[in-house]
């Protein structure tokens, strides 16, 4: 049998090399990429912030009253994302653009254009129509003794006309700009949970009297609704949390309700989310996004 020539056996070996060669760079362009994290921008108020929720952030100025257990901080958790997290209690949306505090940026700041997800809750503090409806028609309950519907009978129309005629067109230049300074982002603005229930109320703990219950959910309802109008304005995700807390509001049990009530609450900033309702937050911001 005639020997092979050592060319032949060195083409051979050539041959090898370049198999494997070509094998290692096919898998290679099969593989899956290594991706690098999501850039996630969290702006907003006390309900993005999760004020009263411990334990703090100690990294936020602590006028802002941050958790780390706000719903931003559960996302980035859950899905890898590099989270710049801006948010602050008692923000409006004017303070978008200038200093909420001294030492404490505009929000929009943080924005860049390279930013991927932002994510907010805000307007509610706009013209002070959230705090303003609560202790107006806390107060009115309480000279009552919760019955009836003084808070209705006393301020009819003016906080729903205030968030029509001055909130929404805030809400759509607050939400023009954000896409102005991250172009490429996905932006979400959520609405706000429900903190009273249909009907019926729970005074001993929402001094609300029973008959301004409703008259207070439309208030929260017409706030929702001025969000969604501006988020379908501006080409932003509108994250609906009317159908999933339902049910969970401030007079709910401990375990139940994701807002804290006024009174036998567990959280020092009342009628605020707590921790559940936090997550429960994050988890639906995650289910309309499609985040992983």
């Amino acid at each position: 049998m005639p020997v092979r020539s050592r060319p032949s056996r060195i083409r051979q070996l050539s041959l090898a090399v370049v198999g494997a060669i070509l094998a290692l760079a096919l898998t290679a362009q099969m593989a899956p990429a290594a991706t690098s994290p999501l850039r996630y921008v969290a702006l907003g108020d006390s309900y993005s912030a999760a004020s009263g929720v411990l334990p703090p952030d100690l990294f936020a100025p602590p006028q802002c009253l941050r958790s780390v257990r706000n719903y931003p901080h559960a996302i980035a958790g859950a899905t890898g994302a590099q989270l710049r997290d801006v948010t602050c209690g008692a923000a409006e949306t004017n303070d978008y653009f200038e200093p909420q505090y001294p030492g404490v940026p505009p929000q929009l700041d943080a924005l860049k254009p390279d930013t991927q997800l932002v994510t907010m809750t805000i307007g509610g503090n706009d013209s002070g129509v959230f705090i303003g409806t609560i202790l107006s028609c806390g107060t009115a309950g309480l000279a009552t003794l919760g019955q009836g519907s003084p808070c209705k009978d006393r301020y009819g129309s003016s906080f729903e006309d205030t968030i029509n005629t001055t909130t929404y067109p805030s809400l759509v230049k607050a939400l023009t700009a954000v896409r102005a300074k991250a172009p490429d982002a996905e932006v979400a603005i959520l609405g706000y949970p429900w903190i009273t229930p249909a009907t019926g109320g729970c005074f001993a703990k929402l001094p609300i009297a029973r008959g301004d219950v409703p008259y207070v959910r439309g208030i929260q309802a017409t706030l929702n609704d001025a969000v969604r109008r501006a988020a379908a304005a501006t080409g932003t995700t509108y994250v609906d949390l009317s159908a999933v807390s339902d049910g969970h509001d401030a007079c709910q049990p401990i375990g139940v309700r994701w807002v804290e009530p006024v009174l036998q609450g567990t959280n020092p900033v009342i009628v605020h989310p707590n921790a559940l309702g936090e997550y429960q937050m994050a988890a639906q911001t995650m289910t309309v996004l499609s985040l992983r």
